[in-house]
């Protein structure tokens, strides 16, 4: 007998959505090859491939992949650097239900060998390395975290490193695991040990790969997860160039630098000032992000958002002043960076827990990240902020409310009826002093390197600041931030996020992308005015001469591109 199986509509669309996208695919990556120029005395930039994607073509796969046909067809030679079973376990192929799962190497070899057909490909598979084994076999969770191994860099100074392999998996431990804490039992241990070998061989044929074909870059996602942080960590024992890119702050667009992606370092010109049309195309921008109409890497967190409702606008007019409290989630790669007054962001919130407590005339709202929680995804946190609210019994306290991750509120209604804004390093604390509203910053966020929040240089600092704040009569916020955080925002959406919305659309899948009916002249530097600017930082720091001796370390889009866009 046959059994019916019955396709939902957005699963069926789902289907024709990857369908299309392969077809594309086998398309392009003939006709680029068959239009690329090589020059022959360029070496080559070096695109690692480990962990943007599984199957599908995610955001950062499809930024990754554009570019690299761009700069094919301007002239520089590309290299890819692949996984094909390169590893013990990946981090995207980790089932955190079953941390003893093999990752579904079939599917990604195969979405790679489609990605990468009729280029030039160094791909590379796993060797088991008995010695590194066995040298972690007893070693617990906390020893695991700061392990260290003998590896002969075969650098240009020829000095034999240690590598610090359990530095360099710890953030993707904690992002596949969706906590900060790790418990030392089995589970971990082995997810530890699986990812300290998996890393210690990539880092083996990445420096094979370095040493014999010398490139002149590598382009790295992101730098945090532990494949990408390990390449990373190899090519500058070689004085080798990273460029590390991420989701930028516009659809479709990605953030480029030769820094540390995650951390959004922005540069702003000295004595910049926005104009009057800035600031008009800024504020339209605000009045959309103020109702909640934004998205990111193709995820709306808002569906919907209401204002704020009867019982709780009772509860604030029962206190003397309010204050709003927005956490962050605690294994996102952000923290990598946010960790500087606090261990983590749960040791802030125990921090401030006695704070709250004893302060029964201040309201104090603790709203979850919306993230934390995502509903139909598998990214739910397992050391969660609604869980620390139950856990400290601070549910039961007249002056505390908690809204949770998927409670649909407006936030900005609630920063507009607080006395300040207490914030861990969300993004909305940007947003926060730009309604005005002052912003105690416990972490430091990628807008702390400009004077935009308070954020005091220690931990006594940041309590003695708190307590100034409660206890005074009315606050203030400085004009500098405000005019800061509107220079800082204004640089972060429009000149730093490179956009790629003219080569793709949205996939029925979230955080997934389509290719549009694009043809290779759509990314010649001459009809692309994007790509063309995007080669030329590009070609600036794999080819230096003596004019780029001061190419900024961040990639950035001119005020006005010209005028021709792709068709």
């Amino acid at each position: 007998m046959f059994k019916l199986s019955i396709v939902t509509p957005h699963a069926w669309q789902s289907i024709t959505s990857e369908w299309r996208n392969r077809r594309a695919l086998s398309r392009l990556t003939k006709e680029v090859a068959k239009q690329e120029t090589r020059d022959h005395t360029k070496k080559p930039v070096v695109f690692f491939i480990a962990s943007a994607r599984i199957y599908g073509l995610s955001h950062n796969a499809a930024f990754s992949l554009l570019t690299s046909w761009g700069l094919r067809l301007s002239g520089i030679p590309v290299h890819y650097f692949v996984c094909r079973e390169g590893m013990r376990l990946c981090v995207l192929g980790t089932q955190r239900n079953d941390l003893h799962a093999a990752p579904p190497c079939r599917a990604c070899v195969a979405q790679s060998k489609r990605m990468f057909a009729h280029s030039a490909v160094k791909w590379f598979t796993y060797r088991p390395h008995a010695e590194l084994a066995d040298a972690l076999q007893a070693c617990s969770v906390e020893e695991m975290s700061n392990f260290t191994y003998p590896f002969s860099s075969e650098s240009s100074d020829g000095e034999r490193a240690a590598i610090p392999l359990g530095k360099l998996v710890l953030p993707s431990v904690r992002w596949a695991l969706r906590v900060h804490d790790l418990a030392d039992d089995e589970d971990t241990r082995h997810l530890m040990r699986e990812y300290i070998q998996s890393a210690y061989h990539v880092a083996l044929e990445f420096q094979h790969y370095l040493i014999k074909e010398q490139p002149a870059l590598a382009v790295i996602f992101n730098g945090i997860m532990f494949p990408e942080a390990t390449a990373r960590w190899v090519a500058r024992q070689h004085g080798l160039r990273v460029v590390t890119h991420e989701v930028g702050f516009q659809p479709f667009s990605a953030f480029f630098t030769e820094g540390e992606a995650t951390a959004y370092p922005i540069e702003i010109p000295e004595g910049f000032e926005l104009s009057e049309e800035q600031n008009q195309r800024l504020d339209a921008y605000l009045e959309h992000r103020f109702q909640g109409n934004f998205t990111m890497a193709g995820i709306r967190f808002w569906p919907e958002m209401r204002g704020l409702d009867e019982q709780l606008l009772a509860r604030i007019e029962q206190h003397k002043q309010l204050v709003s409290i927005f956490t962050n989630v605690v294994y996102d790669t952000s923290q990598v960076h946010a960790n500087t007054l606090f261990p983590h962001m749960f040791a802030w919130l125990d921090t401030i827990k006695e704070t709250i407590q004893t302060h029964s005339d201040t309201l104090f709202v603790i709203r979850a990240h919306p993230d934390e929680m995502r509903p139909g995804t598998k990214k739910q946190s397992r050391q969660s902020v609604r869980n620390w609210v139950h856990d400290h019994h601070l549910d039961q306290c007249d002056n505390v409310v908690f809204i949770d991750s998927q409670e649909y509120l407006s936030s900005y209604e609630l920063i507009r009826r607080s006395k300040f804004v207490m914030v861990y390093n969300s993004s909305i604390g940007l947003e926060a002093t730009l309604l005005r509203i002052p912003v105690l910053c416990a972490g430091k966020a990628r807008y702390t390197q400009y004077p935009t929040v308070f954020y005091p240089p220690t931990r006594s600092e940041y309590l003695k600041t708190l307590n100034e704040f409660l206890q005074a009569e009315r606050l203030s916020v400085p004009e500098e931030f405000v005019n800061h955080a509107r220079k800082f925002l204004y640089f972060q959406l429009f000149r730093t996020s490179i956009s790629f919305a003219d080569y793709l659309d949205g996939s029925p899948r979230k955080g997934f992308v389509t290719l549009r009916n694009i043809q290779p002249i759509d990314l010649i530097a001459e009809r692309a005015p994007m790509m063309r600017e995007l080669s030329r930082q590009f070609s600036a720091l794999a080819y230096p001469s003596a004019d780029d001796s001061h190419q900024s370390k961040i990639f950035t889009l001119p005020e006005k591109l010209p005028s021709e866009r792709v068709a």
